[in-house]
C-alpha cells in the first residue's frame, strides 16, 4: 500500500493542524492490476484521467479533515476493530455524472459489504463522526474528469473481492493529485 514520504503544507501559525482521512478496502497487486487494465479499457470510451493503480480502493467512510490530535487514538482504535470477512462481485461500470467519474462496482446488492460499512459508521458514530444522509454505492474510481460518460465500454469479465479488514487512509495532496498513506488497518 502506498506511502509518502512529503511533508505536509505549512499551516498557519494558531491554526490546528488537520489529517484528510477515510477508511477503505484496499485491492491486492492482482485485483488493482486488473482494475487498472478496466480503468485503460474505460478511458478508451470515456477520455478522462485514469487513476493509478496504486491509488485504487473501495471508500467505506469518509471523514474530512481530522485535527490532528485525534488522529493516534483513531489509529490505536482502528487495529482494534474487527471487519467481517467477506466478499463482492466487481462486474460493471458505473458513473457519477456530475463529477465526471468512471468507476467500477457490483451490479447486485453487497449484503456483507453493507454491513461492514454500517458497522463502521456504528462505531463512528459515537466518535463524532456523522453518517452521510446518502445511500452507501460501493465502487472504485477509475477515471476522473471523463468527458464521454454515455459511451462506456462493455461490462467487464466478473472480478471476486474477497476482504477480511479494511485501513484508515491519509490523503495528501501533490502535484494536483492526492497520495494516500496508509495509517492502520482493521484486525483480521
Amino acid at each position: 500500500m502506498p506511502a509518502s514520504s512529503r511533508s505536509a503544507a505549512p499551516v498557519a501559525a494558531g491554526a490546528p493542524v488537520r489529517a484528510r482521512l477515510f477508511f477503505a478496502l484496499w485491492p491486492g497487486p492482482a485485483l488493482a492490476a486488473t482494475l487498472a487494465n478496466w480503468a485503460a479499457q474505460a478511458q478508451a470510451a470515456c477520455g478522462g484521467r485514469v487513476m493509478q493503480p496504486a491509488t485504487l480502493h473501495l471508500t467505506l467512510a469518509f471523514l474530512g479533515a481530522v485535527d490532528t490530535e485525534r488522529v493516534a487514538a483513531l489509529v490505536a482504535a482502528t487495529a482494534r476493530q474487527r471487519a467481517a470477512p467477506g466478499g463482492i462481485t466487481l462486474d460493471r461500470y458505473g458513473v457519477f455524472e456530475r463529477q465526471g467519474i468512471v468507476w467500477a462496482g457490483p451490479a447486485q446488492a453487497a449484503p456483507a459489504l453493507q454491513q461492514t460499512h454500517d458497522e463502521l459508521w456504528n462505531w463512528l458514530e459515537p466518535l463524532g463522526w456523522q453518517r452521510p444522509p446518502q445511500a452507501f454505492t460501493p465502487h472504485v474510481t477509475l477515471l476522473r474528469r471523463a468527458a464521454r460518460l454515455d459511451n462506456q465500454p462493455p461490462a467487464p469479465a466478473p472480478e471476486q473481492w474477497r476482504y477480511n479488514r479494511y485501513v484508515l487512509v491519509q490523503s495528501r495532496p501533490q502535484d494536483g493529485t492526492a497520495r494516500y498513506q496508509v495509517l492502520a488497518r482493521s484486525g483480521g
